[in-house]
């Protein structure tokens, strides 16, 4: 399975932007989904995830509220729309994907896209 994250970009805190991750797979509605964020010298940090089998979503604290993770099986995509941005969400956001695992730790992710930046200006 191959990933393309897309829509990161420059935005002024408060503002909203919708990230999009397209899979390769045919099979996509079989695959549970995860986002992550890496800012510069830190540690990559869960977002968010999707679980293929009932849909159901999760959020990090920091995030809940704010964003939201959605999928188009038909369309191959996962998305996340993040509104009321704040600096503290700059950084490099990461799409994975995994048939079985849906949560919080990047390692247990088989597939994962190449980034997308995100900077939010104050």
């Amino acid at each position: 399975v191959q990933l393309q994250a897309s829509g990161g970009g420059l935005v002024q805190a408060g503002g909203s932007l919708r990230l999009s991750c397209v899979a390769s797979a045919s099979t996509l509605e079989r695959y549970s989904f995860g986002w992550f964020r890496q800012a510069r010298g830190e540690e990559r940090d869960w977002v968010s995830s999707i679980n293929w089998r009932d849909g159901s979503t999760y959020y990090a604290h920091s995030v809940k509220g704010r964003f939201t993770i959605s999928r188009d099986n038909a369309k191959n995509a996962v998305f996340l729309q993040m509104n009321s941005l704040k600096p503290d969400d700059t950084a490099v956001y990461y799409c994975a994907a995994d048939k079985v695992y849906h949560g919080t730790i990047p390692e247990s992710y088989d597939y994962w896209g190449q980034g997308t930046q995100v900077t939010v200006s104050s």
